[in-house]
């Protein structure tokens, strides 16, 4: 095997597939094709968000007798599933089946995440067929690691170009915006709004549930671009035609460094999906992109990854000590590399420095069961004593006399949780304490009436989500803004209806008044956006304002009055003021200020003014 451990999970018969190449090759369709044609198998995928929309498909395919759901915080297991869409990292490794499928391998090097798809590529395997599917930049590795590995490539299903860099408010429609941080996010999302109407927001911190929600809004057309984190990169599929990085640079977890070719071509290729033709390129406030990285993602050409992170699978649970030596003990390969500063190694060191901790571990199975605790995920991500103090909360029920976190306390937890007040990261922070609890739910003999627990906390979950989705539209999407634009942009007039009243409606959105000639736009507190109101206005009103303006010129001198400040109304509504002239006999006419009329209307109503001007000042003369 070449990995420095004779270790395998059941079922290490069979060809060995790599199937590694760029993006849109359809590596993950071929992949579960295959896997449709085993009695049985597995699959597994880097994202829940991505493992939900695999098992949504092989369930309408198969059925949802065959089908298991397998992560952290969601099982969908029926009595004799044949097939198991997975995270990686709660793959049932240990369960034996005929096909085995593991996805973005080149995962592998991620120094949290990468110890997890390191041992899946060395060790998991389908007792008739294995598959790894990546980035071609793995193939070095892989052919040194497993040198009876079949490699096969697939060409990319279309074309990927660069399209250089532009202003946010010339994107294409069907372009998403990436960033590298929730602040970056917010911020072009709220400029998008302002110009065009709004833009669906996803974060790698969303929920399912709002992520597909938001994610629908753009497939709808609802809006005509996306933001997101790069999280967008990781299979995430959408009709995207372009792709803008808004920075060349992002905080890694260590230190803030310029994005890799392979970085951007993840994030690029999310454009032109299947055998649609995509782009890629950067804003112009990014500045500019080496045009070698560019040629280098135009011909998915990167430098290969050299060294996988590794943990040791084979742990010692002699001793609490000899566990935390057997997690540290160096890689066996010089290929390998030690797996960077990892949760629940970090956890496991923290409590077991607790005397109220090492005096529960009382034989293996005590280890063993606070070695899981410790791997409950940071949701949260709290950087804080706060996950750590947690897990001993739950380390401490299962330890006492019961053996389970009482029903009544996590449903308390879970109460406390069930608000939907608060702004959006309010409601994220809340989101991702479900999450923890989610996970601990799931794990049946932790809790008492588990699925009560685990249906308790799904519905918590689904209105927080729901929540969250209705406040990201409230915040980054202006609907009236965004129709106006829609209608403005595509070939259909846009032709206003004026009320009873002089109540403006144009394609059903809201424009303000109209008062004779005097357009009087609604209220809006984004300068942009009341912009895009004047000028839909200009638009809608024109035929409207051309017919006002050829009633004033037949109207009689009857039609018009004088009122006590000097204005001259027509039908009631202001046209012109008088102004002093030369001398009492010959004042001027001043119009307002009438900016939705054209240059050739307002001369027309000035002249009909001024005319009007004349016959009165002749009427009185002659008395």
């Amino acid at each position: 095997m070449g990995g420095g451990s004779e270790r395998w999970y059941p079922g290490s018969g069979g060809p060995l597939v790599a199937c590694l190449g760029p993006t849109n090759t359809g590596k993950t369709h071929r992949a579960i094709r295959r896997m449709l044609g085993h009695r049985t198998g597995m699959i597994g995928l880097p994202l829940r968000l991505l493992a939900r929309e695999v098992y949504d498909r092989v369930r309408a395919e198969v059925g949802d007798e065959a089908v298991a759901l397998v992560t952290g915080e969601e099982r969908a297991v029926p009595r004799r599933p044949r097939y198991w869409v997975c995270t990686v990292e709660a793959m049932p490794v240990e369960r034996p089946v005929d096909f085995v499928a593991i996805d973005e391998v080149q995962l592998a090097a991620h120094p949290q995440r990468g110890h997890v798809f390191t041992d899946r590529l060395l060790r998991a395997r389908g007792w008739r067929e294995t598959w790894l599917l990546g980035a071609a930049t793995m193939r070095p590795l892989v052919e040194r690691a497993l040198p009876t590995a079949e490699h096969r490539a697939f060409p990319r299903l279309s074309r990927l170009r660069y399209a250089g860099a532009s202003r946010l408010a010339a994107l294409p429609d069907r372009s998403a915006v990436v960033a590298f941080s929730a602040a970056r996010v917010y911020e072009l999302a709220e400029r998008i709004r302002r110009r065009t109407g709004g833009a669906a927001v996803v974060l790698g911190a969303l929920s399912p549930r709002t992520r597909n929600a938001q994610v629908a809004m753009f497939q709808a057309g609802e809006v005509r671009h996306i933001v997101a984190t790069d999280a967008i990169g990781m299979g995430l599929n959408m009709d995207v035609d372009h792709v803008a990085l808004a920075d060349l640079a992002k905080f890694d977890g260590r230190a803030h460094r310029p994005l890799t070719a392979a970085e951007i071509a993840q994030v690029a290729g999310r454009a032109g999906r299947w055998t649609r033709d995509g782009s890629f390129g950067v804003l112009d406030e990014a500045g500019p992109l080496d045009p070698a990285v560019a040629e280098a993602v135009e011909n998915h050409e990167f430098p290969p990854v050299r060294r996988l992170r590794w943990r040791n699978p084979d742990l010692d649970f002699s001793s609490l000590d000899a566990l935390l030596d057997s997690l540290n003990r160096p890689p066996p390969r010089p290929w390998l590399r030690p797996a960077g500063r990892a949760e629940d190694a970090d956890a496991l060191a923290r409590l077991g420095a607790r005397p109220e901790v090492r005096a529960a571990l009382r034989g293996e199975g005590r280890l063993r069961l606070l070695w899981e605790v410790c791997r409950v995920p940071d949701f949260r991500q709290t950087l804080t004593d706060a996950h750590v103090d947690l897990l001993g909360e739950v380390f401490a029920w299962l330890t006492g006399p019961r053996g389970r976190i009482p029903a009544a306390e996590l449903r308390r937890r879970l109460d406390r949780l069930d608000r939907t007040d608060g702004d959006i990261d309010a409601l994220m922070t809340r989101i991702a304490f479900v999450r923890t609890w989610t996970y601990i739910a799931w794990r049946e003999d932790w809790v008492e009436a588990p699925e009560a627990m685990q249906a308790r906390a799904r519905a918590v979950e689904d209105r927080l989500s729901d929540a969250l989705h209705d406040r990201l539209t409230r915040r980054f999407v202006d609907h009236r803004t965004r129709v106006l634009v829609s209608r403005l942009s595509d070939d259909r007039p846009l032709v206003a209806t004026v009320e009873p009243g002089g109540r403006v409606v144009a394609a059903e959105q809201p424009l303000g008044r109209l008062v004779g000639l005097d357009f009087r736009p609604a209220e809006h507190p984004d300068p942009e956006a009341a912009r895009t109101i004047r000028k839909a206005a200009r638009v809608a009103l024109a035929d409207e304002l051309a017919r006002r303006v050829a009633a004033l010129e037949r109207a009689p001198h009857a039609a018009f009055r004088l009122d006590e400040d000097g204005w001259l109304r027509w039908e009631e509504a202001p046209v012109a003021a008088l102004a002093r002239g030369p001398d009492p006999l010959h004042p001027r006419v001043r119009l307002p200020a009438f900016d939705l009329l054209t240059p050739a209307a307002r001369a027309a109503v000035r002249r009909r003014a001024e005319r009007w001007l004349r016959e009165a000042v002749a009427a009185l003369l002659a008395q």
